[in-house]
Order: C-alpha cells, then structure tokens, then sequence
C-alpha cells in the first residue's frame, strides 16, 4: 500500500481519474522482468516510493499528467543505472505512441466518409456531424466571426475525436482546440470562455435541463436553487437565505460573463467556485458567483440587497476584485476574508511556541503571514533559567518553516510565511543564508520568504563606508521599538557601550561587507528582500498607536504588532484598464468604483472569522483596509505610454493621486455613517498630516533630500476639511499587492508592472497553452503586420520586438519586455505613486544582468528615492518558448537542449525506434558521468524527440497547432507565473 498526496491523474484525452499507485510498480515489474528474467520487488517498490516522492514535490496542487508519471519511472530507472530496464521501457512508450498514431489515421478516415459514431450522454449511439459541430461553433463566435477560423477548428477537432467517444469528450476536445489556437488571435480565448462556460451552465443547470433559448432565464432562476443547495450542503452560510433572491436574480446580467477570458474562467472553475465536497461538482456559474460573494460582504447592510447589488455590479464588471481569501469565503459558513497577517515574536519559549500553533491557524484559514523574529536573542546568548547559552533565532525559524509546509491553505493553496530580521541582528549573517541550496539542513528553510529590516542608518554607514556593530536584542531591547533620529541616538549609544565593556555580545562588520553580502543573496537566492523600517514608521498614520516591527507576505503591509495585537491586511484592487474612457483616465467611475471598493472592504472587517483573538483586537481597533491597483500596464498600453518614459511615471503619480484622494473621502464618508475607527485621536490623520505631506517627515528624520514631486492636482482642501469633520474610518486605506491570481480573472496585466513576456505560456491543471500579448496584436493588426510569419518570429525571438525588423520602433518602444527596462523606472513610478499611499507597494525589481555594482546602484537609489519596500529581485533565467513549428530553415536552429547543442525538432512521424536505442545509448556510455545531470539532460532530449507527433493533415498550414508547440523550458531563477503556483500568489 503506498501512500501519496496525488488524487487524481490526468489521462491522455484530459480526463482526471483516481491515482492507483500500484500501476507504477506493475509497469516497472514488467519492464525489469522482460530484460532480467526475473522479479526483483524489493527495487520495484523502492522505484515506486522515489516516484511517488517526486509527484507529491513537483505536483502539490496540480494533477501529474500519464506522462509526466511515465518520465519520472524512465528518470528513476536511469539514476539507478538500469539503463537496459529503462531502455525497455522507453521502446514500450515508442511503440505505443505509435500505434495511437495509426489508430488516428484509422479515425480520420471514418470521419472524412462519415462513419464515425459517437455516444450521447444518454447512452445512444449516432454519426459523428461535421454540421452540429460548425453550427455550436458559430453560436460560440457571434461577435468574433471575422477572427476565427471556424474550418480549421472544425479540422482540427476532427483530428481528436476517435470510435465511439462520447459528446462529453466532444466538448472538451473543441475548448481544448480552442485554447490551442489563442496564440493567433486574442477572440479565441474569448471563444474559448464560452465553451467552457457552456459545459458549467450544464453542469449546474442540468444536462437535462438545459434549454440555450432560455439560458438567461435558467441562470437567473438558478441564483436561489444554488444558493440553496450551498446552504443545504454546508458550504454556505444560512443567513444568505434571508436576501430577496427573486430581486437579486433580476439584477443579474448574463452578458458580463462575455467579459472573462479563457484564463479567467479556467482560473474561476479550478479554484473559487463553490462545490459539492462529495462529487466535487460546481454549483455556481460566473454571475451566480460574483452575486454570491457580493450578498456575503453585504450581510451586515441595512438595505442588503440594494448593497449586494452595488457590490456585484462593481465585481462583475470587473471594475474591482476583491482578494483571494474574500472572493474563496465570502458568504460562506467561516468567512475568512483577510488576505495576511503580520505577527511580533517574543523573546519567550512560550510565545514563541505559540507562535507556531497561530501561523497553524492563520495558514489553515487562507492566510499569507509575515513574522518579526527580531527579539529572539541571538546565538551566544544567555538563557536566564538554566543559564546556557541560546542557539540563537535560526533553529526557531527552521520550526516555523516546516509548519508552513504542513498548512495547506484552505484546501486550494500551500501555507505561506515570510520571517523578518532587522539589520542589527547577532544572527543576521546566518538569517541571509536560510534559502541556500548548500550548508546544514537543519539551517535552512527552504520553503519559507525572508525578508530584511533595514533601517536608514544602517543604508547611511553603507553609503559612507562605515562600520556597523551587530548585538543580541536582548542586551538592547528597545531598539526594535526605535526608529528615525531616536534610533540613530540610542543605536551609537550602544556602540559606545560595547566598546566600554558594558555589553557582553556584539560583533563590529564593516557595513558595506554586511550589505554587499545581502545582495549577493539576493542575487543567488531570490531573499531576504530589501525592506526599509523608517520610511515604513515615518510616514505611518498610526505612530501614535505603536511600532511597525515588519512588513507582510508580499511587503506592501505596514502595520504595527505588538504581543496584542496581530495586524490584519484587508485586500481588494482597482483594474486601471477599465478606468481609461476616450483616452484619458475616467475620474468619474473612478470615484464611483472606489466608494463602492472601500465598503465592501470595511465590511469585510466586521464579517471576518478571526483565526486567533490578537486579530480580531487588532482589526476592531484599527480597521486598517488595503485598497490597490492592478492593470497598470494594460492602462499605458490604451493610453499609448511607453513604460521607459517620464509620461510613465506622471501617469503612476496622477492614477495614485486620484485613487488616494477618492479612497481617503470614501473612509470619512464611512466615518460619517458608522464612526471612526477606535484609536483615531491622535493619529496623522488626527493631526491634519496626510501621506504626501509624510516626504517631509522623512527627509527631517534622515537628514536627506528626497527627489520626489509634491506637486498636487486635486483640491485636497476637501479631503483635509472631511478628515476634520468626521474622522477616518480606516487607520490605513491603501495597499498595492501582487494581484497575480485576480488579474488573470480581471483579465489584467497583474499589479504596477510592465508585462514579463509579449509572448508565454500559461499553465494550470488542464495543461499549457500561449499567450501572445492582445494589445500588440492589435496594434499590428492595426499596421498590417500581424501574420504567421510574425508570430513564429514571436516565438523565435521569445516576444523580445527590439530584433524584429519590421516592427516600426515606436512600436518597439511601447512594448518592452520587463527585462528590457531599467529597473528605475519601476523605482521611480513606485516613489512618485508611493507618496500618496498610507501603507506600501509590492515593488518587485527585475534585472537582467550580472554586475553586483548595479543592484548595489539599484537598491541604493531605491532607498535615496524615500521606497518603504521591495519585493523579489527578479533575475534573468534560460527561459525561453520552444519552437517546434517555428520553420528552421528561415530562422536558423532555435533552441538549445542537453549539453548545449543546437537541436531543431524532427518531423512529425518521422521518428525511428533509432532515436529512442540512440538516447538510451548516450545515457548507458556516460554512466561514469554525474548521473542526475546526464539523466535530467537525456530525459529533456528523449520527451522532445518521442512526443506524441501530430499529423498534418487538414490542419491549417498558417498556424500549425502541435502539442509541443510552445512549452516553457526554465531553471528557477524566475518562474513564470502558474495558477498553480502559490509562492506568486499569496496575498491576491
């Protein structure tokens, strides 16, 4: 019996099936005992525990595909030098790729005499129809018929289809074709949506039920039998019984399911609709959705309905998202709403112990949490009871790393941590290497973000290369409660104490030593980030009310901790792409969307399930909301702003000035309606101080110029005249999170920044299909020069424009990749932008180079820009499109496989049992090679060469659609953004 985490396996026609083990070791058997002549059990269940090991690691939340589990046996086989068993079974996969191959042939030719039968869901058997077939489709692309290509899908799906498949496996071929074809035109993956969405109106509505002339009608009645059923079943709370449904129903519109993509929908099936927990059967539909999670924020309304109503009509334009954890629980029996939690470690056994048990619940309910380790005493020193000496901060954090590994966030997502140190730590150079990959185990925490506490004095002895003295909190415990000029004071201080003999550890570095090694962590590891403690409590509204000991999960949160109080951060974002009318920012709805956000965000303070009681004291006394933006580039794109340009950033100063201005008079309207927040007296806010008149304070307490605007656009007499009147509701109103998962339901480009690839590859638990970037092909189109040829040199060139002759270089210009911009200017847009934010930004930095002095250049002008945060730095990896249809004799050989040989790919069916007996020959002579790389290398090569080959007839000549055609081969430097990948989607 063995045991893995892997439920479900998914087979060659897509299907997902139960995952039996078992089958691992009886395919291993077979092959070892055909060449050997006899069992050996003992290597099959070890193979097959190694195999499972791999799965459960590699595919935590996705389903491992047949292949992807047949590559692994053939790797395991080879790292144990079974080389002939491995060649067994390799010949075996071959000759079974081919004789699925000639069963296709076999299939094609029914279908081109119309012998093809099918099975109807209800059993019944008929004639396949090529007609049926292109008048569903046609249904599909009423508005989209000049850009698809409705006989060459017809071809196309006729090339999957087999004897005897079922409608349902009809269906899911077409969408599957469909998604295929996205890379020629963005209306496919609008298309696209639809199929699939017609396959959940079935599912929900009923196969049987379903009547398309009434669709309309059905869904809306569906509204109340869902809400219902989720009542019925557990998952919903019964207080959504006591709504008007009738009401509701005749609020919903249908067509706003028009707006999601193909990705969106993807996205909202595989991850946020409600479900059976039995069967696993979805029970909403997208409109049914946003209404459900709009009656859920709206619960604590007076007028519920007219609230729920406004609240959906804001989501289901896509005008605002709330966060993850909002959109998963809303209306649900535990409404977790809240994105991230920001946690104090004591200097105690007891606290710290407990600390564990409440990132345990805080991870189990959703949430992303950011821990300040900084008052654990460092290694060396003494412990008061039995009076031996500490092991200092990093073995805690090796506990607390694990306890993240073992949370899976509500059932949808890995548990997610980030451990904060600051600068002055004793234990700070063993806390820069906890993510590398060599050194003790037991030292590391692989899974878990690190993140730097810097404050400006520390930057200040870098940039005048002085010397930096590290101590052990607890022989100078008010540090971490310091910051600006009282920091500065009480830290030399200390200095003079410990060279006096008065401090018994310490540790003097010169400080350029000590950041220079921060960097190349950074560099080689991705972590600890760079975050800045001063500007963070300088400029926070609350310093009245405590300490900001850290940031979050993803660094945009700026709250203060306390052993009481756990900070909470309420998340929701504004899609800029659908505030831009007649090219201009559309200040009107921009108002409107923003009032409507910051409700449904102080609503959710007050329906919140609190994991631990420190939360919910924190979250009633403060009511702190994060309102942030996404879409940013989609804006520049309508708006025809190149990124690397000062328009850029005027626009990320105006867009924040108009979002700030309208979410701090959103709070005071609030204030005016339901009171201010407890501990507003004495606030910033109290005290006539807003976020942009906060440079100043910086600049006094640095004793530094920042080179950033003040200028003002907006009458913010209003806003200060408000503030007086009323008070705040909200001790904090905005935050810029990562956005990642949100903006692929939005349909937007994530966050505040550039597009990573003009062409990519998605990836979720259906499988991989290209993305080309819409608003380019429109532009082409525009010029005329959007073709075949110009996609397949897309592909060759990886979407990087700058090497396309016959792109006009304005063209060129507006469409840089991130790595082809400078990181300032994502600096510079984040400083400008951040002057009118109460909290912060997830300000990732991109760089494609390998010089130290520029990050070092990099970071430093971050920090002299007045930034409270970054994020990850994001270095260049060998990532690139693969180009199997990419024509070789035009571009040249494109990609680079194994030990770094120029390889095109071979025909299709052109392959020999040759190539298979060659690849398991080069593996066999290089056995006294290191074999994990030998292994690895030849695997990548063999899967290449033994893809399953698709034919070529009948397909469209111009857009070769082949299922390798466009896969993402990358190290982990910098992983492209999956659905299924939760370390890029953590707050959002």
């Amino acid at each position: 019996m063995y045991y893995t985490s892997q439920k479900q396996i998914k087979k060659r026609s897509g299907d997902l099936v139960d995952f039996d083990a078992a089958k691992i070791e009886v395919a291993i058997s077979k092959a070892h005992k055909s060449v050997k002549g006899f069992d050996d059990p003992v290597l099959y269940t070890e193979v097959t525990t190694s195999v499972l090991a791999i799965l459960d690691k590699n595919f935590v939340e996705a389903s491992p595909s047949v292949e992807d589990v047949q590559n692994m046996v053939e790797q395991e086989l080879m790292s144990k030098g079974l080389f002939d068993v491995a060649k067994n079974y390799i010949i075996y996969r071959y000759e079974h790729t081919k004789k699925r191959e000639e069963k296709k042939i076999e299939t094609l030719e029914k279908l081109t005499t119309s012998g093809l039968t099918i099975i109807k869901r209800n059993g019944q058997k008929e004639l396949f129809s090529t007609e049926k077939l292109r008048k569903h489709l046609s249904y599909l692309s009423k508005g989209y018929e000049s850009d698809i290509d409705v006989d060459g899908v017809i071809k196309q799906v006729g090339m999957e289809v087999y004897e005897d498949i079922t409608t349902t496996d009809i269906e899911r071929s077409l969408i599957m074709v469909l998604r295929s074809f996205i890379e020629q035109d963005p209306a496919y993956s609008y298309v696209a949506a639809r199929a699939l969405m017609g396959k959940n109106y079935k599912e929900v509505i009923g196969h049987d039920k379903i009547d398309f002339t009434k669709l309309e009608q059905q869904l809306k009645e569906q509204l109340a039998l869902s809400i219902q059923k989720g009542v019925a079943l557990g998952r919903l709370n019964p207080k959504l019984l006591l709504f008007d449904l009738n009401k509701l129903a005749t609020h919903l519109n249908i067509e706003r399911d028009n707006n999601h993509n193909y990705l969106s929908i993807q996205t909202l099936l595989d991850r946020y609709f409600i479900s059976d927990p039995k069967t696993k059967e979805v029970i909403e539909v997208p409109q049914l959705f946003w209404m459900r999670v709009a009656m859920g924020l709206a619960l604590n309304e007076t007028n519920k309905e007219e609230a729920a109503i406004n609240f959906y009509n804001g989501m289901s334009t896509l005008h605002c998202v709330p966060s993850t954890p909002t959109l998963f629980h809303s209306g649900t029996m535990r409404s977790q709403l809240a994105s991230c939690y920001l946690t104090s470690v004591e200097d105690n056994l007891a606290n710290i112990f407990k600390s564990y048990a409440d990132n345990a619940q805080m991870s189990k309910w959703s949430g992303g949490i950011g821990n300040d380790w900084t008052k654990v005493r460092s290694t060396g020193s003494l412990v008061m009871g039995p009076g031996i000496e500490s092991q200092g901060v990093i073995p805690f954090l090796k506990i607390a790393n694990d306890t993240t590994v073992a949370i899976n966030r509500s059932g949808k997502r890995r548990g997610a941590t980030c451990a904060y140190l600051e600068t002055w730590h004793l234990d700070i150079e063993d806390f820069l290497e906890l993510r590398k990959n060599t050194g003790d185990e037991r030292r590391r925490t692989h899974d878990m973000n690190t993140a730097n506490w810097i404050p400006d004095l520390f930057m200040k002895r870098v940039k005048t290369d002085g010397m930096w003295t590290l101590f052990s909190p607890n022989e100078v415990p008010d540090l971490h409660e310091l910051y600006g000029k009282a920091f500065e004071h009480r830290y030399e201080q200390y200095e003079r104490m410990a060279e006096e003999g008065s401090i018994r550890l310490f540790k003097k570095i010169p400080a350029k030593d000590l950041w220079r090694k921060m960097l190349t962590m950074l560099f080689e590891t991705g972590h600890p980030w760079v975050v800045f403690k001063d500007p963070s409590n300088v400029r926070s509204p609350q310093d009245h009310a405590g300490v900001v000991h850290s940031s979050n999960l993803c660094t945009e949160i700026t709250l203060n901790t306390s052993q009481d109080e756990v900070a909470v951060c309420n998340l929701g974002s504004v899609n800029l792409a659908k505030h831009i009318t007649a090219g201009q920012l559309d200040l009107a709805r921009l108002q409107f969307t923003i009032s409507t956000a910051m409700r449904m965000l102080d609503n959710v303070i007050d329906l919140n399930f609190y994991p631990i009681p420190e939360t919910r004291n924190s979250n009633m006394r403060h009511r702190p909301v994060g309102l942030g933006i996404m879409g940013f580039q989609d804006a520049l794109y309508q708006l025809g702003v190149s990124f690397e340009s000062e328009e850029m950033v005027e626009l990320a100063d105006r867009t924040q000035e108009a979002i700030a201005y309208y979410a701090i008079l959103a709070s005071t309207e609030l204030a005016k309606e339901r009171g201010a927040y407890q501990s507003f007296r004495g606030s910033k806010w109290d005290r006539g101080i807003l976020p942009v008149d906060t440079i100043a304070l910086l600049e006094e307490e640095r004793g530094l110029k920042i080179d950033v605007d003040r200028k003002q656009t907006l009458d913010w007499d209003v806003v200060r005249e408000a503030i007086k009147k009323y008070g705040m509701r909200n001790s904090n109103t905005m935050a810029i999170a990562p956005t990642a998962t949100i903006s692929n339901i939005a349909g937007a480009l994530p966050a505040i920044e550039p597009i990573y690839k003009n062409i990519y590859v998605k990836a979720n638990q259906s499988g991989d299909f290209v993305v080309v970037n819409s608003y380019l092909i429109k532009d082409l189109k525009v010029l005329g020069l959007w073709n075949p040829q110009m996609l397949s040199l897309l592909k060759y060139h990886d979407g990087n424009l700058s090497k396309i002759d016959d792109i006009p270089q304005n063209i060129k210009d507006k469409y840089k990749e991130v790595f082809q911009i400078d990181p300032r200017w994502l600096i510079k847009a984040a400083a400008y932008r951040g002057k009118w934010i109460d909290q912060s930004q997830s300000l990732n930095i991109f760089y494609g180079g390998k010089s130290g002095k520029e990050i070092n250049d990099i970071y430093l002008y971050a920090w002299d820009m007045g930034v409270k945060t970054t994020y990850y730095l994001r270095t260049m990896a060998a990532s690139q499109v693969e180009k199997s249809t990419v024509n070789t004799d035009q571009f040249g050989k494109t990609h680079l496989r194994g030990q770094g040989q120029d390889q095109t790919e071979p025909e299709a069916n052109a392959i020999e049992t040759e190539v298979v007996e060659e690849v398991v020959e080069r593996v066999v002579i290089s056995q006294t090679e290191d074999k994990a790389t030998v292994v690895a290398a030849e695997v990548e090569t063999l899967s290449a060469t033994i893809s399953e080959p698709v034919a070529a007839t009948d397909v469209n000549p111009m857009f070769a659609m082949n299922s390798v055609d466009s896969k993402i081969s990358q190290q982990d430097t910098f992983k492209m953004c999956r659905l299924d990948n939760p370390d890029c989607e953590a707050c959002q």
